[in-house]
């Protein structure tokens, strides 16, 4: 089989590897779909994995080809989506159920051999079953719509509160989608494209409700549209010092600013913005990664359950498509930022 191995950082090779046979508890997952995230492009560019050599990639979809010892045979053939965590299930998150805090764990793609290959091991723990009708590229954004439900639900969001949403990448404009989907009305997107604008607003954003960064100025537009108070509820989604002062400078007294994005150094906050979670009494909150406990409530089956019913469209932000052998160029395209993109997804089915 064809995989991707990262050999150290700005190393990654396409090879041929024997084709792995599933252990213990594994199934082999032949990959049909994988997506490429934001947070591969330092981990292949930059800062390397764990080990070496290391086959990236966590978002990803397919079916399962065949299952070893211990793994419940019904699984063949079955077309399937893959948790990347892999939870230790002894330390005391995991013990509760919260395996995304899982003290012990190791992950697709960063700690053990992950989706940028023809065929991936994966523990059956992991596997989620896909309804008819889900396309293998839609669940190979389970993981990061996932993470933005995890957000929303982790800010407790209600319909009557205004919510803005500050940075509009493929996990910003997902949560986006979902805080729609769940009828809230007052949604502040904000951006810095024509394209992240055209997306929000097919997903039911006002014209009038997205601010574009490059040209209006987001503290008086964020202003005059909540009365001089702020939001209710700011996501931020960008991971910088200044947007996170800002979000903690926008939100409204007694309300919530949930941190999403991942921090790109080292984030560094003026005495006058800590003077500002004190003095409006701001909760701040942390969220990572998603629930998935394989019960009927956690994120991944909330996301299931919108898909099925077509409540929501993830492939719209697909912005381009290549076969398995142009991984390098949909990678190189985030790096450089070369053109525009929300979601890279790579095709791997046959030709």
């Amino acid at each position: 089989m064809k995989v991707y191995a990262l050999y150290g950082a700005e190393d990654l090779r396409m090879e041929e590897r024997e084709m792995p046979q599933p252990g213990p508890g594994q199934v082999l997952v032949r990959v049909r779909a994988a997506g490429i995230c934001g947070s591969d492009i330092p981990r292949i560019f930059k800062t390397g994995t764990y080990t070496f050599p290391t086959v990236p990639g966590h978002e990803f979809s397919g079916t399962v080809e065949a299952v070893g010892t211990g793994a419940a045979p019904e699984w063949k053939g079955r077309r399937v989506g893959v948790f990347p965590l892999i939870p230790c299930r002894q330390c005391a998150p995991c013990r509760q159920k919260h395996y995304e805090l899982c003290r012990n764990y190791s992950y697709l793609g960063s700690r053990t051999d992950g989706g940028f290959a023809e065929y991936v091991l994966v523990p059956q723990e992991c596997l989620i079953a896909l309804p008819e009708g889900i396309s293998f590229e839609a669940a190979a954004m389970l993981e990061p719509m996932a993470v933005a439900v995890h957000a929303m639900r982790r800010a407790q969001v209600s319909q009557e509160k205004t919510v803005a949403v500050y940075g509009q990448g493929a996990i910003g404009l997902l949560l986006t989608m979902f805080l729609k989907e769940a009828g809230m009305e007052h949604v502040l997107a904000i951006g810095n494209k024509k394209q992240q604008k055209d997306l929000a607003m097919a997903m039911g954003v006002a014209e009038e409700e997205f601010c574009d960064t490059r040209v209006q100025h987001l503290e008086s537009w964020l202003l005059e549209r909540t009365g001089g108070t702020g939001a209710d509820v700011f996501f931020e989604c960008i991971g910088k010092s200044d947007t996170i002062s800002t979000a903690i400078e926008l939100t409204a007294p007694m309300g919530t600013v949930q941190l999403v994005g991942n921090p790109h150094g080292d984030v560094k906050l003026d005495k006058a913005v800590f003077w500002k979670i004190l003095r409006n009494q701001l909760t701040v909150k942390g969220c990572w990664n998603s629930s998935f406990t394989q019960e009927p409530m956690d994120d991944w089956h909330y996301v299931l359950e919108r898909l099925s019913g077509g409540r929501i469209h993830p492939e719209r932000l697909i912005t381009h498509r290549f076969p398995f052998e142009r991984l390098p160029q949909g990678l190189e395209i985030m790096r450089d930022k070369t053109e525009e993109y929300v979601k890279i997804m790579i095709d791997c089915e046959d030709d």
